[in-house]
């Protein structure tokens, strides 16, 4: 069923946008993955608020299990509100942003320049302050994006990410993935409906659960059932919701389970056993195909869920474009 939102059709809009981008951004990722080889850095340093920040712990994940580089979470109220500074000596620091004008966020991109760290932004207005204080901008290049609700933007941030670490690896095999993605993504767009609304009605609280990547779209999944369907959603790895947190289904809990196929899904599957044996109501959300490459794989539950979300949304009588107190950018100190 087609909702006819904005959030929809923008979502329905990401597999062409990659598409460009990846296309449009080769040289630049090519030039940056022989930086980041010659570099070697330390650590990266990961930037972002809100979806932004999601995105990062996908990029995380990413670049740990490729690249065995440690990846650490910026708090930006350590500099913007408390006053000070961590050293990024021997770092990337990667900020992301689609406006690229949060004051927070742009404080640690001037951090990072006046350590000397190299500056990476994934922005999607070139010509915001962001842009143009790093040291190098891989564009996201989606457009405008008109939903509050981000969706092809965040898309396009982990279409960034796998670009970035398959160049820097310079891996031939998570290159040629990532030139699949395009057309994995558009098969996934026409793929049949997961989140049915039905599974979620009168359903005012739930936890989504993944394991690794699917953790870290679980933290966006999460998000968005909050924003623009009001429901009270948590997200958890699998593993962490069995130290203490599980105590929680003995009260009955709905569920969504983020399904990957790549090395973490015997441990995720033994651990949605548990909880369903002690009574949890769990619904699925899968990758569309287990023959698609598993670092790609990820994105086709984020591509189908946001088709799917803004549905739910309208079935519980709420507007998806116009979640109620939320403007498109946020500028936080």
């Amino acid at each position: 069923m087609l909702t006819n939102t904005i959030m929809e059709r923008e979502a329905r809009e990401a597999p062409a946008r990659i598409q460009q981008q990846l296309e449009k951004n080769k040289a630049v990722v090519e030039k940056l993955g022989e930086t980041l080889r010659a570099l070697a850095p330390k650590f990266v340093f990961m930037v972002g608020r809100g979806s932004s920040d999601h995105a990062g712990v996908f990029g995380k994940y990413l670049i740990e299990v490729e690249t065995g580089t440690p990846v650490v979470a910026a708090a930006p109220s350590v500099k913007s509100v408390y006053g000070s500074t961590v050293s990024l000596a021997g770092s990337a620091v990667i900020v992301i942003s689609q406006s690229g004008r949060s004051p927070d966020i742009l404080s640690q991109a001037e951090l990072a320049k006046a350590q000397g760290a190299l500056c990476i932004a994934l922005v999607n207005d070139q010509t915001s302050p962001l842009a143009e204080l790093a040291d190098v901008v891989v564009p996201l290049n989606v457009g405008e994006e008109k939903a509050v609700a981000a969706t092809k933007s965040y898309l396009a941030t982990l279409s960034a990410f796998l670009q970035i670490v398959a160049h820097w690896k310079n891996d031939p095999a998570l290159i040629a993935a990532v030139d699949e993605l395009p057309a994995v993504l558009a098969k996934t767009v026409d793929e049949p409906v997961q989140l049915k609304p039905e599974s979620l009605t009168n359903v005012d609280h739930l936890v989504v659960m993944g394991r690794g990547f699917g953790y870290a779209l679980s933290r966006e999944v999460a998000l968005k059932l909050k924003e623009v369907c009001g429901i009270q959603a948590e997200s958890f790895s699998s593993a962490e919701f069995l130290h203490g947190p599980v105590t929680l289904v003995e009260g009955g809990l709905d569920i969504i389970s983020l399904d990957i196929d790549d090395e973490s899904k015997q441990s995720h599957d033994e651990q949605i056993n548990e909880v369903k044996k002690r009574g949890a109501t769990v619904s699925h959300i899968s990758q569309t195909s287990n023959t698609i490459p598993n670092r790609i794989a990820p994105l086709t539950i984020l591509q189908r869920f946001y088709i799917d979300v803004a549905n739910v949304a309208v079935s519980r009588g709420v507007d998806p474009d116009a979640p109620a107190g939320l403007n498109k950018v946020t500028k936080t100190l």
